[in-house]
C-alpha cells in the first residue's frame, strides 16, 4: 500500500459514517461510564440510553481514551502504510484526550502531528474533513494542520439547553453562570469560545430561544460559502425543523449535517440539547 498521512480524531466529531469511510478517518472512541460499566462512545453506547439514564438521574461520567489505545491505533495505521499521522481532537478544555494522543504519539513509530482544535462535535469533524481533503489534494501533514487549524478559527458552534444543570454537574460551565440561569428561569443560548463553553445569551422561553438559534446561526453563515451541522439529544423534529429553515436562510450553504450527539457530549449536556455549528469554506 502506498505511503500517506493518516488523520485520526476522536469520537466526538460525530462525522457522518460515509465521511469517515470515504476520506479514511480514524476516529478513537471516549468512554462513557454509566454505573459500574465502561462502554465506548459510538459501539457500546448510545446517546439515547444516555438521556434516558439522565432523566432517571442515574450517574453517568465520560472518560478519556488511554494513551495506549491512541498508541495501538498509531500501530495500526503505520503497519497500513501510513508515513505520518495528525491527530486531531476535541478541546483540552473539556477532555483529556489531546494530552493522551501527546503522550502516544512520542513513542509512535513515524511522526505524529497532534493538534488541540478547541472544537467538539461537528467543529472538530469540520476539521478533520479539511485536513483530509488537504492530503487527497496532495498536501503533506504540514499542510493537513494548516488545512485544519484555519477551519477551527472561522467555525463558530452555538447550542441551546433545556438547562444548565448538565454542564455545571460535569464542571464544563461555571457555577455561577449555571445558578443564574436557573434562578431566573431563563433558557440559555451558549457558545463554544477558546475552547470553552460561553454563555452567550438568556432568553426567557424554549421556543424564543431556539428562534435565536436560528437567528445568530444564519447572521454567522452570511452569504459566502459555508457548511453546517445541527446536533441535538432526543430533539430530533426541533433540529430538522431548524435545519430546513437554515437551508432556506443560507444562500451560500453547502454540506449541511443534522445528526443526534453522541453519548460523550450527550452526558454532559441533557437531553434537549440544540446545536449549530457554522463552518464558512
Amino acid at each position: 500500500m502506498s505511503r500517506h498521512v493518516a488523520i485520526v480524531t476522536d469520537s466526538t466529531a460525530y462525522l457522518p459514517r460515509a465521511a469517515v469511510e470515504r476520506h479514511r478517518i480514524t476516529a478513537v472512541p471516549l468512554t462513557v461510564v454509566l454505573g459500574d460499566q465502561a462502554l465506548e462512545e459510538g459501539t457500546e453506547i448510545s446517546a439515547r440510553s444516555v438521556a434516558q439514564a439522565l432523566q432517571k438521574r442515574r450517574p453517568v461520567t465520560t472518560s478519556r481514551p488511554s494513551p495506549a489505545v491512541f498508541a495501538d491505533t498509531y500501530r495500526a495505521i503505520v503497519e497500513a502504510g501510513a508515513s505520518s499521522i495528525v491527530s486531531l481532537h476535541l478541546s483540552s478544555e473539556f477532555s483529556g484526550t489531546y494530552d493522551a494522543a501527546v503522550l502516544a504519539a512520542k513513542d509512535a513509530p513515524v511522526p505524529v502531528r497532534v493538534v488541540d482544535t478547541g472544537m467538539v462535535a461537528m467543529a472538530l469533524g469540520f476539521c478533520a474533513l479539511a485536513a483530509a481533503e488537504a492530503v487527497e489534494a496532495g498536501g503533506d501533514a504540514d499542510d493537513a494542520v494548516a488545512a485544519a487549524e484555519k477551519r477551527a478559527s472561522g467555525t463558530s458552534a452555538y447550542f441551546y439547553v433545556d438547562t444548565l444543570d448538565y454542564l455545571r454537574r460535569g464542571g464544563r460551565i461555571g457555577a455561577a453562570q449555571a445558578l443564574l440561569g436557573s434562578a431566573l428561569a431563563v433558557k440559555p443560548i451558549l457558545q463554544l469560545a477558546d475552547g470553552r463553553i460561553e454563555l452567550l445569551e438568556k432568553v426567557r422561553t424554549a421556543s424564543k430561544a431556539i428562534a435565536r438559534l436560528e437567528e445568530i446561526a444564519a447572521e454567522r453563515a452570511g452569504e459566502g460559502q459555508v457548511d453546517i451541522a445541527v446536533h441535538h439529544l432526543a430533539a430530533a423534529e426541533r433540529a430538522d425543523a431548524l435545519a430546513e429553515r437554515l437551508r432556506e436562510r443560507v444562500p451560500g450553504l453547502n454540506e449541511l449535517h443534522v445528526s443526534e450527539v453522541g453519548a460523550v457530549i450527550g452526558a454532559h449536556t441533557g437531553p434537549g440539547l440544540l446545536g449549530a455549528v457554522v463552518s464558512p469554506r
